[in-house]
């Protein structure tokens, strides 16, 4: 059994926790309100908006070293919804790495909505949920935790790969926020 301690209590957070339990995995959620409850967790889901990054790695890092951390953020410009905000040849993925030298961060959850994580399926599909990062250990352990939700995991390379996950989930919510798609819907892979 794998513990998991989820920062964020959003529709993300929830949806996530639910895919956790219905695996059998033991999961913590904390608010920002939790500041002084230790994280417990060996995966450490970072369930908040990109902006709030920063001050979970400050207050947190020392709590964080050593253990799988996901990253589910969509580094765009929430004003504007016309560009992601990290550089071009970076993914906030990278940034977080750079920053927890002695974690492994992964990328995943990104490019599906909540409603389609709690669902378990679009269109018919089970929902799936693509991972990217540079430790194979850290991504096997996260596809288990997936797939034991009823989900399907699918391993896209290297956390260099965080860029075009990070692109993909930027243009879902770009469609959804321009009601092209609802944000019930999104992406299907066939396998």
């Amino acid at each position: 059994m794998t513990t998991v301690s989820i920062l964020g209590t959003g529709n993300m957070g929830t949806a996530i926790a639910g895919i956790v339990e219905k695996g059998g995995n033991t999961v913590q959620v904390l608010g920002s309100e939790d500041t002084a409850q230790a994280v417990t967790g060996e995966i450490v889901v970072l369930a908040v908006p990109y902006p709030a990054v920063q001050e979970i790695l400050a207050q947190r890092a020392g709590q964080l070293a050593g253990k799988i951390i996901v990253d589910i953020t969509n580094p765009l410009n929430f004003e504007t919804f016309d560009s992601l905000t990290v550089p071009a040849d970076s993914s906030a993925a990278a940034e977080i790495q750079a920053a927890l030298p002695n974690s492994h961060v992964v990328k995943a959850f990104n490019t599906t909505f909540a409603a389609t994580l709690a669902a378990g399926e679009i269109a018919g599909q089970p929902t799936t949920v693509l991972i990217a990062g540079d430790d194979a250990d850290a991504k096997s352990r996260l596809a288990e935790v997936i797939t034991a939700g009823g989900l399907r995991a699918i391993d896209a390379g290297s956390l260099r790969r965080a860029r075009e996950l990070e692109a993909k989930g930027f243009l879902q919510i770009a469609l959804a926020a321009g009601e092209k798609i609802s944000w019930t819907g999104g992406f299907a892979v066939q396998a």
